[in-house]
């Protein structure tokens, strides 16, 4: 589970994300960054219904993402509040592809801090 503190929960962040953010593409998943005037980095996990009808479908590709954020955190540069948002497909991949794809999206969006890339 990710700490509170790296949640990002309010529809008007997550719209301002989008609305004003720098987005990446990457497979089957899209990352949406800004900077945010806080310490820590905020994340939001976006699954819908055009990935999979199935809500335990749509659960588990969530629960994917957010553990393979949460092993991030030390690495991550801290201040931003980042969307990932999952196109269809990312259903059929496995947790190792998918950890792939996030690592290729968050070198590309320059989210590691420097020095400690993977």
């Amino acid at each position: 589970m990710l700490p509170k503190v790296n949640r990002l929960k309010k529809k008007k962040d997550i719209e301002r994300v989008f609305k004003n953010g720098k987005g990446f593409k990457e497979d089957f998943l899209i990352l949406k960054t800004i900077k945010n005037d806080l310490k820590d980095s905020r994340f939001a996990f976006i699954v819908s219904q055009k990935v999979s009808k199935k809500a335990t479908v749509r659960n588990k590709i969530r629960r994917r993402l957010r553990e393979l954020v949460r092993r991030h955190p030390p690495t991550t540069r801290s201040g931003m509040d980042i969307v990932l948002v999952a196109v269809p497909g990312l259903e059929e991949k496995d947790f190792w592809e998918v950890e792939e794809t996030i690592n290729k999206l968050f070198a590309k969006a320059k989210i590691y801090n420097h020095g400690n890339n993977n």
